[in-house]
């Protein structure tokens, strides 16, 4: 970047003080045969424009770099340009998770959703509950293949990020003006963290992290307020790491097996006037009080928004505190 060369350079600009900001990552680009220009209306739109550049670059190794005669003027059509790694299921290094997010910067994408928790594995430091990662972030083995697997490997398997490691992730996401989405999932799919704390589900267990993929019947127990009182530490933590303005709740894949024979959901289904469960995988109005605490605590501790999946149940009401609704079809028991 230089303001003397004349000839096959390239110039940087950014026009912060004027940025209009729905169209903050939007970038011009230019290249003649002397130079490339790139201006992008904020900070963020010139990053955009050096990707642009980095993919106008031959795909190949070559000797000689050069992009073609080009003019481009381009803006984002979606706020929202996310991609998942799942690193419950299969745990990736840090250094694997900062090339996911450089992949994830090349192609303009401006959110990382990182998948932390599942039955097969926690993978956030939680210090207040040590457990969670000591034991719920290791099992004792894996299928072997695609699911449903032609057996299992025996091995010992897992692994977590230390919450130095987060920061340092989220600070390299930044750098590319990525915000990261955390997702702690709940109240099914939590059979890792019941390893962990065996009390807080519904047969007291023991319980130990899912070998296999597909669904687990053992979720948090909906009639145990320490429940509630440990998913509140965690994403009190989770929260004072990620400044997104969102953490994702899970929502999705939670059978109600366990809490039709649990004395302690029976009678907080009592208590709280709820009608039978019926046989939807996932969330109806029924389970309403397990959303609105959690979305409500996320709401007042720091006015942060939960995204939970959900069915396509019309039977579902979204708690007033979450402002966003990834919907998703299920199948019945």
């Amino acid at each position: 970047i230089t303001s003397t060369a004349t000839r096959n350079y390239i110039g940087l600009s950014t026009k912060k003080f004027i940025r209009a900001p729905e169209n903050d990552e939007h970038y011009t680009l230019d290249g003649t045969a002397t130079s490339i220009l790139v201006s992008g209306d904020s900070y963020a739109g010139t990053f955009r424009g050096m990707q642009s550049i980095i993919q106008l670059l031959p795909a190949k190794k070559s000797t000689v770099l050069s992009v073609p005669l080009v003019s481009i003027d381009d803006a984002p059509r979606f706020g929202y340009r996310g991609l998942m790694l799942d690193v419950a299921r299969h745990f990736f290094p840090v250094d694997f998770v900062k090339k996911y997010i450089d992949f994830i910067a090349l192609h303009k994408m401006n959110k990382f959703h990182w998948h932390l928790t599942d039955d097969q594995g926690w993978r956030i430091e939680i210090k207040k509950h040590p457990k969670l990662t000591e034991v719920g972030g290791y099992r004792n083995g894996t299928i072997i293949g695609h699911y449903p697997g032609t057996g299992n490997d025996n091995l010992r398997y897992g692994g977590f990020y230390t919450q130095d490691e987060i920061k340092e992730v989220v600070e390299y996401a930044a750098k590319r003006y990525i915000t990261v989405i955390p997702e702690i999932e709940m109240p099914g799919h939590a059979k890792a963290a019941l390893s962990a704390y065996p009390n807080l589900g519904c047969t007291g267990g023991p319980y130990e992290a899912r070998q296999t993929w597909g669904v687990e019947e053992d979720v948090f127990c909906a009639g145990n307020d320490s429940v509630f009182l440990l998913l509140q530490d965690v994403l009190d933590e989770v929260i004072s790491l990620f400044p997104s303005e969102y953490v994702h709740v899970g929502g999705d894949e939670c059978p109600k097996v366990r809490w039709k024979a649990c004395p302690k959901c029976q009678k907080r289904m009592k208590e709280n006037n709820l009608k039978p469960i019926l046989k939807e995988l996932t969330f109806n109005q029924n389970a309403n009080y397990l959303v609105e605490p959690i979305t409500a605590f996320l709401k007042k501790r720091k006015d942060i928004d939960a995204i939970i999946f959900v069915s396509q149940s019309p039977e579902y009401i979204m708690p007033p505190t979450s402002n966003l609704l990834h919907g998703k079809y299920e199948l019945d028991e």
